[in-house]
């Protein structure tokens, strides 16, 4: 098969792809991975080929220019209301959740790349294409040529369960941005707007199902999943000398993402803060930060070792517990490792993640508004010294490594694609 990845130029989200994008071209099959240009190197540095598409999009650059909201603290309808119960939900909230979603968000993201990416796929012909959640250029380019099609998360699926409450509540006559967006890009190409160019054909889906069926937080929705193990990859990685003798002492990572730094001025909370209260502790503390970040720290403790970059997938099985900011990476690499973790968190889906992990007895978690020193000290302690955070999230990891590998994966895309292709 011609199989198709296209996502948006967002580094990590594309980093998730990598494993199940290997599976597929080492069971021979011809893979290419479609991005706007900014990607390329990222992706040829994968050991995958690259086919750049359109122009680079100007979302980060818009948001710096004119900050419509900042997402290390503000919410970002209609999804910043992620666990807000379904029958508090209204029409009104989610009909202008889109109204701004669709055009700031969505349509800068792809307008640049969907001429580009359907000529491709019109030339290329691919069997399947699998897309990041919202790179909707992609379901565009897979109905202009008849391509089976399937939705990649990066996420919890806030947008699925959001979509799901907007036609739930939507009037008769209501506005429909989003649909109304994809209807007018793909009829140049014969085609006409379907629920399917939201939500895919299928969805691969790697979180674990006790996050996705937990009735607390409304997810288990009547959408066709199909569940697939998540295996860290982080780029190209180096294993530092320190990272390959075992630690004298507990040690903790402390990682805070890429987003907060590469697209904004910072973090969202003090890590000068978060060393100083752990610094009477006995533990080694791994904190991992760009040169710039490291230059604003004052004194450093001395039981904190600061690297400007180590992998996590090498670094996480080492640690006796992590603290991060609930990125999607950070929080499946320590899952799958079975490390209990506490989570800062703030941003889309980071709370819904946050209260699973809290749900589940395998790790503790704090708003970002509300972290203090001496709180994430505390919590830290306590993941420490109690066992039962450490069984839970060892027991997360068992429920992580019982779904399919992206190896074990294959079968199953090639006979969806057979049942998919050309609909």
């Amino acid at each position: 098969m011609r199989i198709l990845f296209a996502t948006y130029a967002e580094k990590t989200h594309f980093f998730l792809m990598v494993p199940l994008a290997w599976a597929l071209q080492s069971a021979g099959h011809e893979v290419r991975v479609a991005s706007q240009p900014e990607l390329t190197e990222v992706i040829t540095g994968a050991g995958l080929t690259a086919v750049p598409v359109g122009k680079n999009h100007s979302f980060w650059r818009v948001m710096r220019a004119y900050p419509l909201f900042d997402p290390r603290k503000d919410k970002v309808p209609p999804y910043g209301i992620a666990e807000t119960p379904a029958h508090e939900l209204t029409w009104e909230y989610l009909s202008w959740g889109y109204g701004q979603v669709v055009p700031w968000w969505w349509r800068l993201l792809n307008d640049t790349m969907i001429d580009d990416l359907a000529g491709l796929c019109r030339q290329w012909e691919p069997d399947l294409v699998i897309w990041d959640q919202i790179t909707y250029a992609a379901p565009i380019a897979a109905t202009a040529c008849g391509a089976a099609h399937a939705r990649f998360m990066w996420s919890v699926d806030l947008f699925a369960r959001m979509r799901t409450h907007f036609l739930r509540l939507k009037p008769p006559g209501g506005r429909d941005p989003l649909a109304e967006w994809l209807g007018s890009r793909v009829e140049p190409y014969g085609g006409a707007f379907s629920e399917d160019m939201v939500n895919g054909h299928f969805t691969i889906d790697y979180f674990p199902d006790s996050l996705r069926k937990d009735p607390d937080l409304d997810l288990d929705l009547d959408l066709h999943y199909v569940p697939m193990r998540y295996v860290p990859y982080n780029g190209l990685s180096v294993i530092p000398p320190w990272l390959r003798e075992p630690p004298e002492r507990p040690r903790v990572c402390l990682t805070l993402g890429t987003a907060a730094t590469e697209r904004f001025d910072g973090y969202s909370v003090s890590v000068q803060g978060i060393l100083d209260a752990l610094a009477d502790l006995d533990i080694e503390v791994v904190a991992t930060l760009p040169a710039e970040q490291q230059a604003k720290l004052g004194a450093v403790p001395d039981n904190a070792r600061l690297v400007a970059y180590a992998p996590l997938h090498a670094l996480v099985p080492t640690c006796d517990a992590v603290i991060h900011h609930g990125g999607g990476g950070s929080y499946c690499t320590t899952l799958v490792n079975g490390v209990p973790q506490l989570l800062l968190y703030n941003l889309l889906d980071a709370p819904v993640r946050a209260r699973h992990l809290v749900n589940q007895g395998a790790g503790l978690a704090i708003h970002t508004d509300d972290v203090t020193g001496e709180q994430v000290r505390d919590h830290v302690a306590r993941l420490l010294k109690e066992p039962s955070f450490r069984q839970e999230a060892q027991r997360l990891r068992a429920e992580q490594l019982a779904l399919p590998t992206p190896n074990d994966l294959v079968p199953e895309l090639e006979r969806l694609t057979a049942e998919y292709r050309g609909g």
